[in-house]
């Protein structure tokens, strides 16, 4: 069973994959057309690592399969470990919009964003997840279950069996410091990963010492053969140029991603604004609406009334309803752009940066959270570091389109050699390995850190001082 509309359901128990149930939705190509992207290689170290946890049962839950880089990353990552030969099933929990601002509010607060964690946030979020125990969200007694974002943090508390091993993986920009000046926060999130296992964390920088459990350092990654990164022909890409009626032959910025307040829109409008005062061009601000995120309508409505006069800002709100076609539309719109832009204000780490990279695009985005892994400065892409110099490069790339794909290649090959799917998969499977094989425990390893790459060398660049004058 292969999903060609992308349209299809999860089931009533919140099942998006099982091949148990034979409740397939949707696939990845094969192992062998992977290989030729990624290299025989880096393949062989994936199928070692796999072979050696045949009859291993893996469950994921998070909070929507709809919107956002978790899901976006669980629609191929699932499939691919099946095609490796280890059972691996996604589940998502449900709630009510009172629940979904709840949690909204904790991401927000993870982030440093000084919000209250009231006692009626405390109540919705513990009554939520606390309606799960006794249930059949989990049913197939799997050996590790992995959890993502704080979401379901609190199902280990009510769900976790004897011998299972559970992992909480962190995607969202968060400090020690945060933690640290929030007592109350900290005490409540170590409230329920005192039942994990381990954690897992996108960057050095995020890894929170407090909490006393083996830790694991894993980028996040794409598919380069999702409807999202697949190679477009101009048909294809005109064709969603038409549908929002977009001039191809006014050079294009643009910012793609949800709509959210740490995304940096407004910064990417005032950019825009002051390089158009001296070059022609054109500004496109496309997202969609994350079904665990209550806070896109009004970021939404906000953009909108702030472009509401100027018809070169093109805003987009992407349809959802069908997974591939949004994918394809915002496969088209990267591969349209002549520069990409995100300068946001917190970032954990910016999916949309590497699908951009991907796509050989010169990128402006913040020196923040985890994008300085992907973005150096100069070589990959610019660091925005205030509108007006991130005005002057855009207007530099613009005048210089041979050195703007210059850096896009290299953006290319870099996102190449370290965050396509197969590489960081088999990450996460000697992670497995190391905790099913009792080789990494808390009893005695809560202090230890693991990486299977030296990202936190990355973080010793030097700013660029490259001049756009």
């Amino acid at each position: 069973m292969t999903d060609k509309t992308g349209k299809t359901p999860p089931l009533p128990d919140g099942t998006v994959y099982s091949k148990r149930k034979d409740f397939r939705p949707f696939s990845v190509p094969s192992l062998e057309t992977y290989a030729q992207i990624v290299g025989t290689q880096k393949m062989e170290r994936l199928i070692s690592i796999s072979s050696q946890l045949k009859g291993i049962k893996l469950l994921d839950i998070n909070a929507t399969a709809s919107g956002g880089g978790v899901a976006e990353m669980l629609y191929s990552t699932i499939p691919f470990l099946n095609e490796l030969g280890i059972e691996t099933e996604w589940k998502i929990i449900s709630g009510s919009r009172q629940y979904f601002e709840c949690t909204k509010s904790l991401h927000n607060m993870l982030q440093g964003k000084e919000i209250a964690l009231t006692p009626e946030m405390v109540e919705t979020y513990c009554t939520t997840l606390a309606s799960y125990s006794g249930s059949t969200l989990i049913d197939n007694n799997p050996d590790l279950v992995l959890i993502h974002d704080p979401q379901p943090a609190a199902l280990s508390h009510h769900l976790k069996k004897q011998g299972q091993i559970w992992v909480w993986r962190c995607h969202i920009d968060i400090e020690e410091t945060v933690l640290e000046a929030n007592p109350g926060l900290r005490d409540f999130m170590s409230n329920w990963l005192e039942h994990y296992d381990a954690a897992v964390f996108t960057a050095a920088h995020y890894v929170i010492t407090h909490w006393a459990l083996p830790k694991f350092i894993i980028p996040p990654y794409i598919d380069p053969l999702s409807e999202k990164n697949r190679e477009l022909s101009q048909t294809e890409i005109d064709a969603v140029l038409q549908k929002y009626a977009i001039d191809r032959s006014i050079p294009i910025i643009a910012q793609i991603g949800r709509f959210d307040p740490w995304k940096g829109l407004d910064r990417s409008i005032a950019a825009y604004r002051l390089a158009r005062k001296e070059r022609k061009c054109q500004l496109i601000l496309a997202g969609g609406m994350a079904s665990d995120d209550p806070e896109g309508e009004r970021i939404l409505n906000q953009i909108c009334e702030e472009a509401k006069n100027d018809r070169d800002i093109h805003v987009l709100n992407l349809p959802m309803a069908d997974r591939q076609e949004n994918w394809r539309e915002v496969n088209a719109l990267q591969r349209a752009a002549d520069i990409i832009m995100q300068p946001s204000t917190r970032e954990g780490f910016g999916l949309v940066i590497t699908e951009a990279l991907w796509k050989a695009k010169p990128v402006i985005a913040a020196d923040v959270g985890a994008i300085p892994f992907q973005i150096r400065d100069g070589d990959t892409g610019f660091f925005y570091r205030s509108q007006e110099e991130a005005a002057q490069a855009l207007i530099y790339l613009l005048d210089n389109p041979d050195i703007a794909a210059a850096i896009g290649q290299k953006g290319k090959q870099y996102v190449a050699e370290h965050f396509l799917m197969p590489d960081r998969v088999a990450d996460w499977l000697m992670v497995v390995n190391m905790l099913v094989s009792g080789q990494m425990n808390k009893q005695i390893c809560s202090d230890c850190i693991t990486s299977f790459h030296p990202w936190f060398k990355l973080s010793k660049r030097k700013p660029s001082s490259k001049s756009f004058g």
